[in-house]
């Protein structure tokens, strides 16, 4: 019962978290940082969105990984469900199949260092699936030559300076993907904060804990 219980609560969380990221990536940041128009690069969903790995890994850490993969799965339900509804197909796929790679690369990363120091099953499995995440999402959302998809947006793909400071030009996507993940990176390290408090309070069940 207990099990059910934090299992569900886990779902509803990770769906709040998609709901809110979705929600969110429509408004940019505002103001420069070393030059830098943050409007440019980043929007406010990329600060919620590594909050998702929170939830895989205090799920897994608790209830172990086929707990978790079920969570991801609802949350996978619901974003792809609202990509549809409030975007264009091709970011949805984007969204969806970035989103569910992932996040199973970081329960996959979790559970080969969960009998490690502390910190490093959940700072390694969310910078490694931030990364993916955002090298497919970006990649699968914008990149011209994923055009089978869905027509290609032409902002996106024209050439500007990388960060919009760099003598250096690439597409201008690339530049959102390196703001992006720069974010996540940040956010997943600060993230480890409450990571270690709730540990000490959402401890394994006593069958996670006899398999690790």
């Amino acid at each position: 019962m207990q099990a059910t219980r934090y299992t569900f609560l886990y779902a509803l969380l990770m769906a709040a978290v998609v709901v809110a990221s979705n929600f969110l990536v429509q408004f940019p940041v505002v103001g420069t940082l070393w030059g830098i128009a943050l409007g440019d690069l980043l929007t406010w969903g990329a600060f919620i969105y590594p909050v998702a790995f929170l939830v895989t890994d205090l799920a897994n850490r608790q209830f172990g990984p086929s707990v978790a993969r079920r969570i991801v799965f609802v949350g996978f339900v619901v974003g792809v469900t609202l990509s549809f509804l409030a975007s264009a197909p091709r970011i949805a796929i984007a969204s969806g199949t970035a989103y569910l790679i992932g996040q199973l690369l970081d329960i996959s990363v979790f559970n080969q260092l969960r009998r490690q120091a502390w910190w490093r099953a959940p700072l390694a499995g969310s910078l490694l699936g931030s990364a993916l995440d955002t090298v497919l999402f970006f990649s699968l959302a914008f990149a011209a030559v994923f055009v089978f998809i869905g027509p290609n947006e032409e902002f996106a793909i024209a050439s500007a300076p990388i960060l919009g400071i760099f003598s250096a030009e690439a597409p201008r996507w690339i530049s959102w993907a390196l703001g992006d993940l720069v974010v996540k990176i940040l956010v997943g390290v600060v993230l480890l904060l409450p990571y270690g408090a709730l540990m000490n309070v959402l401890k394994p069940m006593p069958q996670v804990a006899k398999a690790a």
